[in-house]
């Protein structure tokens, strides 16, 4: 972690000051966390999927997640009000920053066709979301002891105010980005 934040301190902080004209060091935007969720229908029907979906999340964060129960009835979805439907992990700290360099260098240049990342996918108040279609890219998951490709969404919490905040400070962090 030491690595990390030397190289905000020494690299993002000035740029970013420079850039949109900050008097003080602690205006400049941070990273406060990153949420990773898998959520998945068929845990409903059977048990040991979110077995799976903790042992795969576990796996590629180094931190157990929290199971997420179904917060109300769906007739038409044959959901019942507090039955296991996903999982989620917040990261924060130094296996936030570890997962971020993992996960810029390591999983996304191994998605197939990967042309960057979506521009337009922050939500207006400098926070990011993305999409990743299948846990595989991860080189912790053991291609072997899948029983399913599942999905999971990453977001990105800062404390930008805006989006052009937001994006400047992940691009500095290196976020590979679509041109």
């Amino acid at each position: 972690m030491a690595r990390v934040l030397e190289f905000y301190r020494q690299d993002v902080v000035p740029a970013m000051m420079k850039k949109f004209g900050y008097k003080s060091v602690m205006q400049v935007p941070k990273l406060n966390k990153i949420v990773i969720n898998v959520s998945t229908g068929e845990a409903r029907d059977n048990a040991k999927v979110i077995e799976s979906i903790i042992a795969d999340l576990s796996a590629i964060t180094g931190q157990r997640p929290l199971v997420c129960k179904a917060k109300k009835s769906v007739a038409n979805f044959k959901l019942r009000e507090g039955m296991k439907i996903g999982a989620k992990v917040t990261l924060r700290g130094q296996r936030m920053y570890e997962f971020l360099d993992r996960l810029f260098n390591v999983a996304l240049p191994r998605v197939r066709d990967f042309r960057g990342m979506n521009p337009n996918s922050f939500d207006g108040r400098g926070n990011y979301n993305l999409g990743i279609k299948e846990q595989l890219i991860f080189p912790e998951i053991d291609y072997d002891k899948i029983d399913k490709v599942r999905g999971m969404d990453i977001c990105f919490v800062t404390t930008a105010k805006t989006d052009e905040e937001a994006r400047e400070l992940l691009t500095l962090l290196g976020a590979p980005f679509q041109s």
